[in-house]
C-alpha cells in the first residue's frame, strides 16, 4: 500500500552545497546564507526587506507587534481575520493583547470574503490579516481600498501562499507587511522558519529588533563590529548590549538559511510540478464534481497549491477521510478555527448563523498533498481511491 503524505522534503545537491557554506564559513548564528535568502525571498514578493526567523507563527507575532507599537494601538484594539484559517491567525492577535474580530470566507475560494469586511469594521479596528488559503490569494483590490478608507494597516497571512500572483502583482507586496512559511510540507522548507516582508525601512529594523530580545539595531549580529575600528568600534560596544524594546528570540539559524537557499535553486521546478499535480487532480476528478468541490481558480490570480482541498457537497466528510487514512493517503481537516475549544473558552460565540461557509467547511472540506514528490502512481492511486469511495457509496458497499 503507497503512504501518500501531504508534504515532503528530500535533501539534493542544491540543499547540500549550501549546507557545505555553512559548514566552511563556521558561521551558525545569523550570517551571509540568511542575509542572502532574506534578499531573495523578498525581492521575489517585490519588497525591499526581509526579515529570516523561526517560524510562519513568530513572523506574524512580530509583524503584528511592530505594527502596535509604531502606531501606538492600545490593548483591545481590533484585528479582522478569517473565520477559515490555521488557529496560529488569530492567536498572535490574542498573545498581542488585541482582539481577533472573525469575517466568514468565500465558498468558493475559502478565502476571507472581502465583500463582508466592512460590516465588521469599528472605531476599534486597527488592522486586517487576509490569509491566502493553500496557495491561492484573496481578493486584494477589494481589501487594500478598505483599509485606504478606514486608515487600516494590512498584514498578508501568506504562510501558505508563495509565488502566486493577484493581478500581476506577488503575494506579500499588497500591505504593511507580508509573512511567509518555510515549515515543513511547505513550498520552500527549511524544517522551522518564516519570514516577514516589507517596504517599510523602519519596520524592518523594528522586527528584526523585536525577534531578537528587542536588541539595537547597531548590533545585531555578531559580525556587525568586524571591520570597525576606533569610535565606530567603542560606540557599538557600548551599545551591543542594550535592549531598547520588549522582545522575543525567535531567530533562525545558518542552517536553515541553507535549506532555504537550496530550494529557491528549483523553485520554478517545484512550482510548476505543484501545478501540474493540481491540474491532474481536477481532471481525473471531474467526473466526481456532483459530490466534490472543483477548486476555483479566478481569472485575475495564479494559484500555487501548496495542497489540493476537497470540498464535499453533500454529506459529511468523515467516511472519506476514514477511506482514505486507511488506505495510506494523508489527510488534513481545512483549518477549522471557530468551532475550536480554546475559542468558545475565551468567551468566543463563533456560531454557524454568523459563520455558515466556514461551519460548512468545517464538516465537509478537508486537504491532500499535490507536493513536487509525488510520483503519477501515487496521484493515480489517490484518486482511485477517491472513486472507489463513491462507487461503493453509490452501490451501498
Amino acid at each position: 500500500m503507497f503512504r501518500v503524505g501531504v508534504g515532503g522534503f528530500e535533501f539534493g545537491p542544491e540543499e547540500r552545497q549550501y549546507l557545505n557554506q555553512v559548514i566552511d564559513n563556521n558561521q551558525l548564528s545569523y550570517g551571509p546564507l540568511t542575509q542572502q535568502f532574506e534578499r531573495q525571498i523578498a525581492s521575489l514578493h517585490d519588497s525591499r526587506f526581509g526579515v529570516f526567523m523561526n517560524s510562519g507563527t513568530s513572523a506574524l507575532h512580530i509583524a503584528l507587534a511592530a505594527l502596535k507599537q509604531r502606531n501606538q494601538w492600545q490593548d483591545g484594539d481590533e484585528v479582522i481575520v478569517p473565520a477559515t484559517t490555521f488557529v496560529a491567525t488569530a492567536n498572535i492577535v490574542l498573545h498581542n493583547n488585541l482582539k481577533p474580530v472573525f469575517v466568514d470566507v468565500d465558498p468558493t475560494t475559502y478565502n476571507i470574503d472581502a465583500s463582508k469586511i466592512e460590516a465588521a469594521i469599528s472605531n476599534r479596528t486597527r488592522c486586517i490579516i487576509p490569509v491566502h488559503l493553500l496557495g491561492l490569494p484573496c481578493d486584494m483590490d477589494e481589501i487594500v481600498s478598505l483599509a485606504k478608507k478606514y486608515h487600516l494597516s494590512i498584514i498578508e497571512d501568506s504562510c501558505e501562499t508563495m509565488f502566486a500572483t493577484y493581478k500581476g502583482k506577488p503575494v506579500g507586496s499588497f500591505g504593511d507587511i507580508g509573512v511567509f512559511s518555510t515549515y515543513v510540507a511547505h513550498f520552500i522548507v527549511t524544517g522551522i522558519g518564516g519570514m516577514a516582508v516589507t517596504r517599510d525601512p523602519e519596520l524592518a529594523v523594528l522586527m528584526r529588533s523585536l525577534m531578537n530580545h528587542g536588541r539595537d539595531g547597531i548590533y545585531m549580529s555578531t559580525f556587525d563590529d568586524d571591520d570597525l575600528v576606533g569610535d565606530d568600534l567603542h560606540q557599538v560596544v557600548e551599545r551591543r548590549f542594550n535592549f531598547v524594546n520588549l522582545g522575543h528570540s525567535f531567530r533562525a539559524t545558518e542552517m536553515e538559511a541553507a535549506l532555504g537557499l537550496g530550494q529557491l535553486a528549483k523553485v520554478d521546478t517545484i512550482i510548476s510540478q505543484r501545478r501540474k499535480n493540481a491540474e491532474y487532480y481536477m481532471n481525473a476528478l471531474k467526473p466526481l464534481e456532483n459530490e466534490i468541490q472543483i477548486p476555483f481558480i479566478p481569472e485575475d490570480r495564479t494559484h500555487a497549491f501548496m495542497l489540493y482541498p476537497i470540498v464535499l457537497k453533500k454529506g459529511h466528510k468523515r467516511d472519506l477521510i476514514n477511506h482514505l487514512e486507511d488506505h495510506g493517503i494523508e489527510t488534513r481537516d481545512l483549518l477549522p478555527l471557530v468551532n475550536q475549544p480554546i475559542y468558545k473558552k475565551l468567551g468566543y460565540e463563533l456560531s454557524g448563523d454568523q459563520f455558515p461557509i466556514s461551519w460548512n467547511l468545517i464538516d465537509r472540506a478537508f486537504y491532500i498533498g499535490c507536493h513536487q514528490y509525488l510520483e503519477q502512481e501515487h496521484l493515480d492511486y489517490v484518486v482511485s481511491q477517491i472513486t472507489s469511495y463513491f462507487e461503493g457509496r453509490a452501490t451501498g458497499q
